[in-house]
């Protein structure tokens, strides 16, 4: 019953979301509920696909539009249709005032049924592709992909997958041509057999070992050799590399030792550009400031110095711009500055001054004492004009851990201070709050320290200062160049663009 049905063109509405398609009745499954049109028409507009296949759940309306019978033939079709360029045009052909045929289109909307006449041989046909249907064919493409998307069409290898399909989905099944004429892309994709793969895992360390690298190598060297591609220089020089901050032309040779003290530094240091920078002794160091001292360079300008440079490498340590910013109010970094009655005691209080005044929460921690140092006496005066918080107690000093710790107990002559018992507790309290520690101009290595040092900071030229003062910095405190060539030191400058540099041993 089912095969008489066969050949005979129908109109199919599958609903408002997939629309109407009609053409040939091609196969009818009882079994599986299905039908096939050949050649079909999408709400007309002719299909890419050959053949399409449709679920009888997915039919809302069957129309049969023509039956096929005995010696049944047309005078137009979708083939010639196709050619015309107009898509969905019923032909109807009636005579003319002449005598002749002529041929009338009409134009259909593109939900209504449309009278596809029959054509007499289909099977042995060839689908022909007319230039109009090339041009629609990005389209189709987008019309299709938007299909597909809209009602989980899957495609699977080289067919349109009917197993896990929805149940309101039309499934459009591709059918090649005879003769291999034209193959689907998927097919050109997919079409390998899962068979032919080999089982067996690739082996690269083998394939790997068979590469002879340096034979490779060889060879090209050679062929650049004999073809002259390499223009410069012999195939085993290699050419001079050279970091971001070098000068690749260079007018003169580079001197690194540009500094040089009177007697034999038993220490000495190097930048990051490898100029040296010897250690000086404790009197020499101490006869430099004087005769810097006579020449204008006063103590108070030399606490400033001191204090802008020692607050520049602290803030630094506290993270600079990633801690200090308006989004980190919340993150307010605390400073315990530890300082003792001389003269290095008032350059940490000229640092904590600097610190509290870029919004870091300072505790100054300063030994009460019936005469102060006068230029004590001026930085505490100054300190006071600030939001950072001054104790005598080691009692008053927080109980948790402090972000940084800076050192400044410590003097050069006044060794007797470490025999008092404020020293001695804030010793012990500093070495019990876990912070790191940044001493401020630091002793020398014979002077024993009661706090050890994670980093130090050392003012014009470094002493030769022990392990336990950590890694070193240089600061520029601004001694003219003259004064050091007074002094018998021949000198030029290490810094740079900089006024604190890093100090590395050799």
């Amino acid at each position: 019953m089912a095969a008489d049905w066969l050949g005979s063109i129908v109109s199919i509405n599958c609903g408002e979301s997939l629309g109407v398609y009609q053409g040939r009745v091609s196969a009818v499954d009882q079994v599986s509920q299905t039908i096939s049109l050949t050649r079909p028409f999408h709400n007309g507009v002719k299909c890419l696909v050959p053949e399409v296949t449709f679920r009888a759940g997915d039919i809302t309306e069957l129309k049969i539009l023509e039956i096929p019978g005995p010696g049944d033939s047309r005078q137009c079709g979708d083939l010639q249709q196709t050619e015309m360029g107009i898509p969905g045009v019923g032909c109807q052909v009636g005579p003319s005032q002449n005598g002749t045929g002529k041929v009338l289109k009409k134009p259909i909307s593109s939900s209504a049924p449309q009278n596809i006449p029959r054509r007499t041989d289909v099977k042995n046909q060839d689908i022909i592709i007319s230039p109009q249907q090339q041009c629609s064919k990005s389209y189709m493409d987008r019309h299709m992909e938007s299909l597909t998307q809209s009602k989980g069409f899957r495609r699977r290898h080289n067919s349109w997958s009917s197993s896990s399909r929805h149940p309101n989905q039309v499934t459009p099944k591709k059918s090649g041509l005879k003769n291999g004429q034209m193959k689907s892309k998927d097919d050109e994709c997919f079409g390998d057999d899962i068979d032919e793969i080999p089982d067996t895992d690739f082996d690269f360390e083998g394939n790997l070992a068979l590469f002879d690298k340096a034979a490779v190598f060889e060879e090209i060297e050679t062929y650049e050799r004999r073809s002259g591609t390499r223009s410069r220089g012999t195939p085993n020089e290699k050419p001079a590399r050279y970091r971001h901050d070098e000068n690749i032309l260079e007018s003169e040779p580079i001197v690194y030792r540009r500094i040089v003290v009177p007697q034999n530094a038993n220490k000495e240091f190097c930048t990051d550009s490898g100029l040296v920078v010897p250690c000086v002794s404790y009197e020499l160091h101490k006869k430099l400031l004087s005769v810097a001292e006579k020449h204008g360079l006063t103590l108070e300008r030399r606490l400033e110095m001191t204090g802008v440079c020692a607050s520049q490498m602290a803030l630094s340590l506290l993270g600079g711009p990633n801690r200090l910013n308006p989004k980190n109010v919340h993150q307010r970094p605390t400073v315990a500055l530890l300082c003792g009655p001389h003269v290095k005691g008032a350059q940490g209080i000229s640092c904590g001054r600097h610190l509290s005044n870029h919004d870091v929460h300072v505790i100054l921690f300063l030994p009460n004492f019936v005469k102060m140092l006068e230029s004590i006496t001026n930085e505490l005066n100054l300190f006071s004009k600030t939001q950072g918080q001054q104790v005598s107690s080691v009692k008053d000093l927080p109980d948790t851990p402090v972000d940084l710790v800076i050192n400044c107990l410590d003097c050069h002559e006044n060794a007797f201070l470490r025999d008092q018992p404020w020293y001695k507790a804030v010793v012990d309290w500093a070495n019990q709050n876990r912070a790191p520690v940044l001493s401020i101009d630091p002793p020398i290595s014979e002077m024993e320290l009661g706090i050890d040092a994670k980093w130090s900071l050392a003012l014009g030229l470094p002493l030769p200062l022990g392990e336990r003062a950590g890694r070193v910095y240089l600061c520029d405190i601004g001694i003219p160049q003259r004064v050091f060539q007074e002094v018998g030191i021949n000198y030029h400058s290490p810094f740079g663009c900089k006024f604190v540099i890093p100090l590395h041993s050799t």
